[in-house]
């Protein structure tokens, strides 16, 4: 066992440290840097502080170096133990990979080739760091998975709980001022404030990526029109969302205190409510552009609708599919200052869309009886936690490849190439300690390192896209 656990823990430094050099070597600083160093395998001449671009060149010579041997030392003690033949036979196949890697990556240096080769050095490098994600998903649900465990296939509701219409407090034994207050609250639960933050974030990242792609001013009018449009689009999807689940939130635990499933806001007040939200976020989107509008449109009737009615109660994809309601954002973003879909906006939109279920199934373990009692066919209760758990490793190595493209396509810097390695680096310390684990505390640790990630790693495309 204690091999196993150290065959793991290699397996995760060593995906961290071809990650470090996939990412580094998509960001511009390193593509400078090769240019200052045509030798192969050392650069030649004195190291100097004033030459920037050639300690750049060197260093990421040097951690090659390191994440080679690492990677020697892991497969190696993976063949030594009891890991599954696919685990074997993938490590082989990544291990194989890496000379051609450091061959592609010694005739740019010192050919100065341009064309299709740093991109297929790229794709190789990429394709070295899933074999180890998968060699680790694989490894991790073998050791730590259940064998015993017994999916439900029985996705019936649980009963409707008995009505009580009584106010939690009574609306009587309130000032006029308390009423308002709790009245305003109500209807601000309603709009789903939490999501607010982060999808705003996205629509930002997404605005700041188009400044600096296509050199078009980011105008406060533009930032101000985008962003409030987007507030009330997610405030009016989460309205809808209310109505719509509101017998299922009152059998729910983590729901049932809602403002509709507890009567605090009559049904018709609610669905009144979110369509001057939605008439109001695409009046602002209109300001922008049409294409933002159309953008929003299909937002607020995927959420409501697609994913609400069809995807959530009906497939164990409903959080895959879903995540494109979370990814429109990006597309949004990226139209309000282009006025066109762009490539890299659209990449972005590929990071949110493969970052949500890596997110969200560390949610649903936590509240895996909640959705079962709700009669949701979520991961964890139609397919077991073992398999969830290893989902979210594939997803999480998903959402870092497609973080590495979009450094790849664009000219973000340093900060965002740092911020993708380390804080990717958590969010998977926090999923290996998951399978290890297997409790609710986990789940949320997890969950909340998945949040952290995105929201710093769009916090560093702005600053790097904007060069703050």
């Amino acid at each position: 066992m204690a091999a196993s656990r150290t065959f793991a823990g290699l397996l995760a430094a060593t995906a961290v440290g071809v990650y470090l050099l996939v990412i580094a070597g998509a960001t511009a600083a390193i593509t400078d840097a090769v240019a200052t160093c045509t030798t192969w395998p050392l650069c030649r001449g004195p190291v100097s502080l004033s030459e920037p671009e050639l300690l750049i060149a060197r260093g990421h010579r040097l951690t090659a170096a390191i994440v080679g041997v690492l990677a020697l030392v892991t497969v190696g003690l993976g063949l030594r133990t009891d890991a599954s033949r696919r685990v074997k036979a993938t490590l082989v196949a990544g291990l194989a990979l890496y000379p051609l890697q450091i061959a592609l990556g010694a005739f740019v240096a010192t050919s100065g080739a341009a064309g299709q080769l740093p991109g297929a050095h790229l794709a190789v490098g990429m394709a070295i760091f899933g074999a180890f994600v998968l060699a680790l998903a694989w490894h991790l649900e073998a050791e730590t998975g259940d064998d015993e465990e017994e999916p439900v296939t029985d996705l019936s509701p649980a009963p409707m709980p008995e009505e009580n219409d009584e106010r939690p407090v009574s609306a009587a034994s309130l000032s006029a001022r308390e009423r308002v207050v709790a009245t305003v609250s109500a209807y601000f639960r309603l709009m789903k404030p939490r999501l607010m933050w982060l999808l705003c974030l996205v629509a930002a990242a997404g605005m700041a990526l188009a400044t600096g792609a296509t050199g078009t001013d980011l105008t406060v009018r533009t930032v101000l029109l985008t962003l409030g449009g987007g507030v009330l689009s997610i405030g009016a999807s989460g309205t809808f969302n209310h109505v719509l689940e509101r017998d299922i939130d009152k059998r729910m635990d983590r729901t049932s205190d809602r403002p509709i499933a507890t009567h605090q806001i009559p049904v018709r007040n609610a669905m009144a409510f979110g369509l001057v939200l939605s008439a109001t976020s695409l009046w602002l989107f209109w300001q922008v552009n049409l294409l933002a509008a159309a953008l929003g449109l299909a937002a607020i009737l995927f959420y409501s609708v697609i994913y609400t009615l069809v995807l959530k109660p009906n497939t164990v994809q409903n959080t895959v599919i879903g995540g494109a309601a979370g990814a429109l954002p990006a597309l949004i973003g990226w139209v309000a200052v282009a006025g066109t879909v762009g490539l890299p906006g659209i990449v972005l939109a590929t990071v949110i869309f493969l970052w949500t279920p890596a997110h969200f199934y560390n949610l649903a373990l936590a509240y895996k009886d909640d959705y079962e009692q709700g009669g949701f066919p979520m991961m964890p209760v139609v397919r077991g936690e073992t398999t969830t758990r290893k989902h979210i490793v594939y997803y999480l190595g998903a959402t870092l490849v497609a973080s590495g493209v979009l450094a790849a396509l664009t000219s973000l810097g340093w900060l965002y190439a740092l911020t993708s390695v380390a804080f990717g680096a958590v969010f998977l310390w926090t999923v290996v300690r998951l399978h290890r684990e297997q409790t609710e505390a986990a789940a949320f640790r997890a969950f909340h390192a998945s949040n952290t990630y995105l929201g710093l790693l769009l916090v560093a495309i702005v600053v790097d896209a904007l060069a703050i």
